[in-house]
C-alpha cells in the first residue's frame, strides 16, 4: 500500500498534477487514469493550456465590435477592415524557454505565433516583440539579451516576415525571469477564406502536415506552467528547436490548400503538440477522432506514443479534409517538400480514440480534458492604491542622464538586427513610435504599436492596466489612426499568491474597461503565470498590441522635428501626474484618470494626425518632456523651449502626466488644437530651430546628447556593442 502511494506521488509529481486534480480526474472518468491519460491531463490541464487560474477573470474581456469576426477561443483574433480586407493578430509568451535557452526559446516563440496566424488562412505580414530583461550586470544577462535578439532575428528574417516594431525594457525584477512576448499580424485579401479549428464531417480524414516529430519540447506546456527553482538549466530538453526555412514552406503550402478550399479545419501543433490539436479540434466540433499514432512521421523511430502526443516539435499542423481532397493536399505539401500523412478520421461518437500499432491505448471524451479542466477562483483583494499622494516632490532628472541610462538609451542595437522591410509593405518601422504597413489593395495604412509601461505597473497595477491600453492608443491616434482592437500577453508571477492575483485582477479589469471605452476589444491573447524564480516575482506586466487603421499612408506625422520655425505645442489632458520610478526616483502619483475624457482626447488627436499642417507628433512618455523633446531632435534640427503656466510640478521637464502630446506645425495650427472636445489644455512651448536643444536658456549640445544616447548601449552592454 505504501509503495503504491509513493508510486502515485511520484507520478503526480512527474506529470505536475495536484492531488485534488487527480481526484477530479478520477471522478470524471469514473476510474483511475491509465497509461497515456496521465500525459493527456498533464498537458491540457496545465496552466499554459487550460488557463485554470485566469479563466474566471478573462471573462471580463467578453466584448466585441462590429469589426470582430473571430475572437477568444480561436488560434488568433480576426477583424474586418472593410473593402475586402481582414487581419488576424495575436500575441503570446515564450518566457521560460527563452530564459533557459535564449536563442531557441525566442526563435520558436516567433515560429509559434506565426503559425497561429496562418492557420487562420491569413498571410503573415508583420512581427513585433515585447522584451523585458534584467539589470545588465545580472548573471547571464548579456548572453540572454544576445541570444534572444539573435533568435528573433534569425527566425523572422529567414522566414521572410518583417519585424517592424517592439518594446525593450530593463529592470532588476526580470533578472532571473525574462519576458519574451511575440506578436504577429496576418492579412486576408478579398477572396481569402477564414479557416477555423472546429472539426466537422463524420468520415473526414485527420491529416498531419509539416515537419517530422522528434523528442524536443516534450512536457514543454507543463514546464511553462511552473515557477523556476535553482535547477532551471535542467529543463533544456523541454525546449523546442525551430527551422524557419521549413516554416516558410509550411506557410506557403497551408495558405495554398486553404485558398483552394481543400481544408475543413486546421490547427497548429503548438503547446502540448498533437494532444492539444486533436482534443481541442474534436471538442470544438462535438465529434470524435480515431487516431493512429504510429502513422505520425518521426525523426526518431524509437519515440513512443506518449512522446509523440506531447512533443512540441516545430513547424507542424493538424488539418481535417474530405477524403476525396487528400490527394490534392498531399500533392501540394510534397511539392513544398513536407509530409502529409493521414492519421485517422472523424467518428460519429464523441470520443477520441488513440491507437498504437492497432492497439487501442486510450478512448476518452475530449471535453473531459478541455471543457472540464479545473477553474480556480484564486483569492484576491479589492484594489487599493499604495502610492497615491496629494502632492508630488522629485528632483529634476537631467536629459543627459536619462539618455545614457539603460532605461533611456538607444535600442538600435536590438532592432537593427531585424529585417524591417522584407515584403515591401513597410511604411514606418522600428525607428518610429508607431509602425505602419501599407494595405496594397486598398492603399490604406495599418498601424501597429505595443503597450505596457512596467514602471507604471510598479507604481499602481490598476493605473498600469489602463495605461497598457490608453498609451499605445494615443500613439496610434497621434498619427491619425483609429485604434480598432487589441491582443494581450498577461505576464504575472505566482497566481497562488493573493498579492499577485490582486494585481492581475486590478489590471485585467482596467484593461477591459479601457477596451470598452475605446471600442477596441481584446480579441486574442495569452496569460503567462508563474514568472518567478526562487520566490521572486517579476514586475506584473500586461503587455498589449494594438492595430489601427488610416485611410492613406500620405502625410503621416513624423516622430521627429521636420521644419525649422515650426511651433511646438503641448496638449495636456487633466488627470494623473507622477514621478515614476525611473532611475530610482520616488514612486508616487497624484490625480485620477477619466477614461471618457481620454477617449474624446483620442478622437481629437485622430483629426490632428490627419491635418495637413501637422508635421510631427509624439506622445510624452518616460522621463517626461525634456527627454521626449530630445528624442524629437535630429542631426540638424533642435528646439528652443521655455517654462510657462503649464509647469505646475516640482520637476516640470522630467515629471510625467497622463496624458500629454507634443504637436509641431505652423503657428496658426493653434486654432485647430484649441478646438478640442476633451478639455485638453494647449500651450506653446517654443520653436523648432536649426541648432541645439535649448531648455529654459540652457543649451544642450545635440551631438553630446546623441552620443550619450547611442553610446549608452555600449556602456551597459560592452560585449554586445
Amino acid at each position: 500500500m505504501v509503495s503504491e502511494m509513493n508510486e502515485l506521488k511520484d507520478k503526480l509529481k512527474k506529470y505536475r498534477l495536484s492531488v485534488s486534480e487527480y481526484e477530479q480526474i478520477q471522478k470524471l472518468l469514473g476510474r483511475d487514469p491509465e497509461g497515456v491519460e496521465f500525459a493527456l491531463f498533464s498537458a491540457l490541464w496545465s496552466e499554459h493550456c487550460s488557463y485554470k487560474s485566469s479563466r474566471v477573470q478573462l471573462k471580463k474581456f467578453a466584448q466585441k465590435s462590429k469589426r470582430v469576426l473571430q475572437s477568444m477561443g480561436e488560434n488568433a483574433g480576426v477583424i474586418d477592415l472593410g473593402q475586402g480586407e481582414k487581419v488576424a493578430f495575436k500575441m503570446e509568451s515564450h518566457n521560460h524557454p527563452s530564459f533557459i535557452e535564449p536563442y531557441q526559446g525566442a526563435a520558436t516563440g516567433v515560429g509559434g505565433i506565426l503559425r497561429d496566424i496562418f492557420t487562420m488562412g491569413a498571410r503573415p505580414i508583420a512581427l513585433a516583440n515585447f522584451l523585458c530583461f534584467g539589470d545588465p550586470k545580472a548573471e547571464r544577462m548579456q548572453s540572454i539579451v544576445e541570444g534572444v535578439v539573435a533568435g528573433i532575428s534569425g527566425y523572422g528574417n529567414c522566414v521572410g516576415v518583417p519585424t517592424i516594431t517592439g518594446q525593450t525594457e530593463f529592470h532588476s525584477s526580470y533578472n532571473t525571469n525574462v519576458l519574451v512576448n511575440a506578436l504577429a499580424v496576418g492579412l486576408f485579401t478579398k477572396d481569402d477564406p477564414v479557416v477555423t479549428s472546429q472539426a466537422s464531417g463524420v468520415g473526414n480524414w485527420v491529416v498531419y502536415v509539416g515537419a517530422k516529430t522528434g523528442r524536443d519540447g516534450v512536457h514543454g506546456a507543463s514546464m511553462a506552467s511552473e515557477s523556476f527553482a535553482a535547477d532551471s538549466a535542467s529543463k533544456r530538453p523541454t525546449i523546442q528547436i525551430g527551422d524557419p526555412f521549413l516554416e516558410k514552406l509550411l506557410i506557403e503550402s497551408c495558405i495554398e490548400v486553404m485558398k483552394e478550399n481543400l481544408v475543413v479545419a486546421i490547427q497548429d501543433m503548438g503547446a502540448a503538440g498533437l494532444t492539444s490539436s486533436c482534443f481541442e479540434m474534436a471538442a470544438k466540433g462535438n465529434v470524435g477522432f480515431k487516431i493512429h499514432l504510429d502513422q505520425v512521421p518521426l525523426r526518431d523511430s524509437t519515440i513512443g506514443p506518449e512522446e509523440i502526443l506531447l512533443s512540441e516539435s516545430q513547424e507542424r499542423m493538424l488539418l481535417v479534409c474530405e477524403p476525396g481532397k487528400f490527394e490534392a493536399i498531399q500533392k501540394v505539401f510534397h511539392r513544398w517538400g513536407l509530409d502529409a500523412s493521414v492519421l485517422g478520421e472523424i467518428t460519429a461518437g464523441k470520443e477520441v480514440e488513440l491507437y498504437w500499432k492497432k492497439e487501442l491505448i486510450s478512448k476518452i471524451d475530449p471535453k473531459l480534458l478541455t471543457d472540464n479542466a479545473p477553474m480556480y477562483d484564486r483569492p484576491f483583494e479589492a484594489w487599493k492604491p499604495k502610492h497615491k499622494s496629494e502632492t508630488l516632490s522629485a528632483q529634476p532628472l537631467a536629459v543627459e542622464k536619462a539618455a545614457a541610462s539603460v532605461e533611456g538609451t538607444s535600442r538600435r542595437w536590438v532592432y537593427q538586427q531585424y529585417d524591417q522591410r522584407v515584403g515591401g509593405r513597410t511604411v514606418r518601422d522600428c525607428d518610429d513610435s508607431v509602425s505602419v504597413v501599407k494595405l496594397l489593395e486598398s492603399g490604406r495604412g495599418l498601424g501597429l504599436v505595443l503597450g505596457c509601461r512596467p514602471y507604471v505597473m510598479r507604481m499602481d497595477a490598476r493605473l498600469g492596466g489602463y495605461d497598457a491600453a490608453f498609451y499605445p492608443s494615443l500613439e496610434l491616434s497621434a498619427k491619425g489612426f483609429q485604434p480598432l482592437a487589441m491582443t494581450d500577453c498577461l505576464n504575472f508571477g505566482n497566481p497562488e499568491k493573493p498579492e499577485i492575483m490582486t494585481e492581475f485582477v486590478a489590471s485585467v479589469e482596467a484593461l477591459a474597461h479601457a477596451a470598452r471605452v475605446l471600442d477596441a476589444p481584446v480579441i486574442s491573447g495569452n496569460v503567462s503565470f508563474y514568472n518567478e524564480t526562487l520566490n521572486q516575482n517579476i514586475t506584473s506586466t500586461p503587455a498589449t498590441g494594438l492595430v489601427g487603421l488610416r485611410d492613406n499612408v500620405d502625410h503621416i506625422p513624423r516622430s521627429e522635428f521636420t521644419t525649422a520655425g515650426d511651433s511646438i505645442f503641448l496638449l495636456r489632458l487633466p488627470g494623473v501626474s507622477f514621478t515614476g520610478d525611473q532611475l530610482g526616483r520616488k514612486t508616487a502619483y497624484a490625480g485620477d484618470l477619466d477614461p471618457d475624457s481620454i477617449a474624446k482626447f483620442m478622437t481629437d488627436l485622430q483629426l490632428l494626425g490627419n491635418h495637413r499642417d501637422v508635421h510631427s507628433t509624439r506622445v510624452v512618455g518616460k522621463f517626461g518632456l525634456g527627454y521626449t523633446l530630445f528624442r524629437m531632435c535630429g542631426e540638424t534640427l533642435g528646439a528652443t523651449v521655455e517654462k510657462g503656466e503649464w509647469a505646475k510640478t516640482p520637476a516640470p521637464w522630467s515629471d510625467e502626466h497622463m496624458y500629454e502630446v507634443l504637436v509641431c506645425g505652423p503657428a496658426n495650427l493653434e486654432v485647430a488644437l484649441r478646438a478640442n472636445s476633451s478639455g485638453a489644455k494647449v500651450w506653446t512651448l517654443g520653436k523648432v530651430t536649426a541648432g541645439d536643444l535649448i531648455i529654459d536658456g540652457e543649451s544642450k549640445n545635440l551631438k553630446g546628447l546623441s552620443d550619450a544616447y547611442v553610446n549608452g548601449w555600449r556602456n551597459h552592454f560592452a560585449q554586445l556593442a
